[in-house]
């Protein structure tokens, strides 16, 4: 089985049914006051309108006409065709339609700048690049140097001169395109994050695409009534996989472009979500929200909404803990991935776990893991090592990157680069990144374990720990802190609140600023390096 048989699957069965909603709130929007001031902006964003939805037989109709485009022009299995959009009813089907092709779907994310599009294409040997209207200016000053691109489709109006309507699909045959697939045939290439410099191209097959969607299901257990809200964007494999959940149940998924937690309560009203996956700043805003009185809990119908589950990064257990006493209904769920191992699932907690907040839990279904030392031997209860895990959805390679591959794949195991450790009841808890502990004076320091400390003083909206260079102990720990709307701090009441760490663990160094986070909302702890460690790293140097 391949992944684009679920597709067809729902197609046939559920054909009528509603498989994806787009919805675009925005600040014009929300300041009309009655229906026909909002009925007049709507007239004034014909490019945008504030909800589309498609069918399952619209959704696979499209991808077979995108496919047949594609095969027209002359595209054949195992090129590569390359995705830049921002969430859209468009993506899911060009996804698809790739898939259906014999040719690899590279999403590319939509932060990327001129440089990182040009280098990313030319990494995974893009063939065939799709864009929006948010990446023209972007686009135009490297179409010349992009020499791999044949092609390009444009999602959009005013279709710039170097590209081609991507609505020529509508003169394309809607029947499945006759090409033979199988589990081991190459499907999509992912990047990683790039938290340490230019980012990675990861291979996968159809047959890690088919295991995400039944790790995802097992552990969520979607049904045909459920409603999935995915607010991250498609291009990751995060939101992409928990969609899987939608895809295999045959259920609604409701794709929202905004962030604002009066935007996601609302879409979750309307739209009858029953569950929505947030990073940690958009928890925290809704909270936030609530509790300043922005958001106004009985304007909206939230009964059905039975999960909220959180990946991508650590999540703080005093967040969950205020998001109970807010939602005591709601089920809860951390999940653990990589983009290597085909995103969120290897590990998770479980929605019967929420007493041990703070693990990431134990291995997910279909995988297993383990916590090792520098030797690859496992470690006893307690001791931190590095988590490795194996399972299906594990990366082929880093594609045309031997040395890289070598480094993390060893006897079929991922080395995933971070630091845990177990309980004693074996769940796992992450300790932090490999390469961003700290060490002072012979100690080694976890930032996580600060920063999760920190993130317990009331003023506090988010932090981050970095290592600055030191003369004396090689390194310090500086802790970078946004505070919440409306409040001041001073360092004093922070390295007074920080009285309750051991001595080698309090922050040497506070910085008030704001924290920093990729679209999959993890810290970028390189920005922060760049900005504060170079004059100290000069300093430091002098000094020896």
């Amino acid at each position: 089985m391949v992944i684009t048989d679920f597709l067809e699957r729902n197609a046939r069965f559920y054909g009528a049914e509603t498989a994806l909603v787009e919805i675009n709130p925005s600040e014009e929007r929300d300041r009309a006051k009655t229906w026909r001031e909002f009925q007049l902006i709507e007239n004034t964003r014909p490019d945008l309108p504030y909800r589309r939805e498609m069918t399952w037989k619209q959704f696979d109709e499209r991808a077979n006409r995108f496919a047949n485009l594609l095969l027209s022009r002359g595209v054949k299995k195992g090129q590569k065709v390359g995705i830049l959009l921002m969430n859209c009813l468009e993506w899911l089907p060009i996804y698809f339609g790739i898939l259906k092709t014999g040719a690899l779907a590279v999403p590319m994310n939509f932060r990327y700048s001129s440089d990182e599009i040009e280098y990313c294409v030319d990494l995974a040997d893009v063939e065939v690049l799709v864009f929006g209207p948010e990446f023209t200016e972007r686009i135009k000053p490297i179409v010349g140097s992009m020499t791999r691109v044949k092609m390009m489709f444009y999602v959009g109006r005013n279709v710039p001169d170097f590209a081609e309507s991507y609505d020529l699909v509508n003169y394309c045959s809607h029947a499945a395109p006759p090409v033979e697939l199988s589990e081991e045939d190459y499907a999509a290439i992912y990047f990683s994050s790039g938290t340490t410099g230019f980012p990675k191209a990861i291979l996968h097959n159809h047959r890690a695409l088919v295991s995400s969607c039944r790790t995802e299901q097992n552990h969520h257990g979607q049904t045909r009534d459920d409603v999935f809200l995915c607010i991250p964007p498609l291009y990751h494999t995060g939101a992409k996989m928990h969609w899987f959940g939608s895809l295999l149940s045959g259920s609604r998924a409701v794709l929202l472009r905004g962030v604002k937690p009066e935007w996601i309560l609302r879409a979750v009203s309307e739209e009858k979500c029953t569950i929505v996956w947030l990073l940690v700043p958009w928890a925290q805003d809704i909270l936030d929200a609530i509790d300043s009185g922005k958001a106004d809990l009985s304007q909206y119908q939230l009964d059905q909404w039975r999960l909220m589950h959180i990946g991508a990064q650590p999540v703080p257990p005093s967040l969950i803990n205020r998001w109970k006493t807010v939602f005591p209904h709601h089920q809860y769920d951390t999940n653990y991935g990589l983009s290597e191992s085909i995103g969120p699932g290897c590990v998770h907690l479980g929605v019967e776990n929420i007493h041990k907040v703070g693990a990431i839990g134990k291995p997910g279904f279909g995988w297993e893991a383990k916590i090792v030392d520098e030797q690859g031997n496992p470690v006893s209860g307690g001791e931190v090592g590095e988590l490795i895990v194996h399972g299906p959805g594990v990366m082929l390679c880093y594609y045309k990157n031997e040395e890289a591959t070598n480094e993390v794949l060893k006897g079929g195991w991922l080395y995933t680069g971070d630091m845990a450790k177990y309980d004693e009841d074996g769940f796992i808890y992450l300790v932090d990144r490999k390469k961003d502990v700290i060490i002072t004076g012979g100690e080694n320091l976890y930032p996580v374990q600060i920063e999760d400390f920190l993130r317990a003083h009331d003023k506090i909206k988010d932090v981050a720990v970095i290592g600055l260079p030191d003369p004396r102990l090689g390194e310090i720990a500086a802790a970078i802190i946004e505070l919440k709307d409306g409040v001041t701090c001073t360092e004093d009441e922070i390295n007074e609140f920080c009285l309750g760490m051991p001595r080698y663990k309090r922050p040497r160094k506070i910085i008030f600023e704001k924290v920093p986070r990729n679209p999959t909302g993890k810290i970028e702890k390189p920005v922060l390096r760049e900005k504060y460690c170079h004059g100290r790293l000069v300093e430091a140097q002098t000094t020896n």
